[in-house]
């Protein structure tokens, strides 16, 4: 594995050795910084009343949507009849 030599701001260096662990590479805060977040991490965040209410109206925008959708579909098909 090769490395690089970057140039950082001096304010961007002190943010990014704020973010250091003990024992850490810049090289491996990089790494952690930059990973994507797993869904995992966020299991358990909300309340089950608060997860419950945040479907029931996810699932009324998508049946929204698809009604909107359905209706548009029909409106071109009669056009084009």
């Amino acid at each position: 594995m090769g490395t690089k030599t970057i140039s950082l701001a001096d304010d961007a260096y002190e943010r990014l050795r704020a973010e250091k662990r003990e024992n850490e590479s810049f090289s491996d805060v990089v790494r952690r910084l930059t990973a994507g977040a797993s869904l995992e991490e966020y299991y358990g965040a909300l309340s089950d009343e608060t997860a419950d209410e945040l479907e029931a109206i996810v699932s009324r925008r998508r049946n929204e949507r698809t009604s909107e959708q359905r209706e548009r579909v029909e409106r071109i098909v009669d056009a084009l009849e």
